[in-house]
């Protein structure tokens, strides 16, 4: 069986988007095994940012951990996020995945591996959940 040529093989990134933090996983298409990636500030250099990422991980599609319309942190902060990627990257596809209870899973994960730092790694682990989720529905 020949192997398959790295061109064809697409990379995604996972967003658990937070007021303060922003959670990132990375994936690819042909593994479809989402790892913790890392946690960006939610500041003025985002997009900047992400946009370093994008162009680092050849990344195509972005998964954007979204809640239901009724939770407190409103969706349309996260419907402008995905908008502002879209204008400034129009070349990566914007997926939305449901959210729903993935810090608390993330949280409970991180204990389970005995790992003290909770809050500095339950952005991305979260992360990591919205974009396995999504990829195991694909």
């Amino acid at each position: 069986m020949p192997m398959q040529n790295s061109a064809e093989i697409s990379h995604i990134l996972g967003v658990d988007f937070g007021e303060a933090k922003i959670g990132l996983a990375k994936a690819d298409s042909e593994t479809k095994i989402a790892f913790a990636y890392g946690t960006l500030d939610n500041d003025r250099a985002l997009i900047d940012k992400l946009g370093d990422i994008f162009v680092k991980e050849a990344i195509e599609t972005i998964v954007i951990g979204k809640p239901k319309e009724s939770e407190k942190f409103s969706s349309l902060n996260i419907s402008k996020f995905a908008d502002e990627i879209g204008d400034f990257f129009p070349m990566v596809r914007v997926e939305f995945e449901d959210e729903a209870f993935t810090t608390k899973m993330a949280e409970d994960r991180i204990k389970e591996t005995g790992k003290k730092n909770i809050k500095d790694l339950d952005n991305q682990e979260a992360a990591r959940i919205i974009l396995q989720s999504w990829l195991d529905r694909q």
